[in-house]
């Protein structure tokens, strides 16, 4: 049975250890946002270039 000190000890170090990959977590979530961002722009450019050119019939 742990004594009441191991479980501080080990709750401390896992709240530390958990605070540690926050910037890691936020780093992911904020590039993977990025990420989308930028496909979608690219998508609505696609998209308006698209409708910049003329419907021509080639023959």
């Amino acid at each position: 049975m742990p004594s009441a000190k191991q479980l501080a000890d080990f709750g401390c170090t896992a709240f530390s250890a958990s605070m540690a990959l926050l910037p890691v977590d936020g780093g992911f979530l904020c590039g993977a946002r990025a990420y989308g961002c930028f496909q979608h722009r690219g998508v609505l450019r696609q998209a308006a270039e698209e409708q910049k050119t003329p419907n021509t019939l080639r023959a």
